[in-house]
């Protein structure tokens, strides 16, 4: 919700569909001082979600440029 975001200070421009994953990924990356071993299963599940809802983007534009194009 806006209010869990604005509780976890996430920038405009990372709120967006996964903004919900995001939250506690940089949760879980403070609770560990930013180590590169920890939170994977956080950070994959985000960068699962950031690649479907790119996907989807890429997927919508085709659909434009298909009934553009026809």
């Amino acid at each position: 919700t806006q209010e869990e975001m604005d509780a976890a200070k996430l920038p405009l421009h990372w709120r967006d569909f996964c903004a919900h994953l995001l939250i506690p990924l940089n949760k879980c990356r403070h609770e560990n001082f930013y180590m590169p071993w920890a939170c994977h299963h956080e950070r994959h599940a985000y960068e699962k979600c950031q690649y479907k809802d790119w996907v989807l983007r890429v997927q919508k534009m085709d659909k434009i440029r298909a009934e553009q194009g026809a």
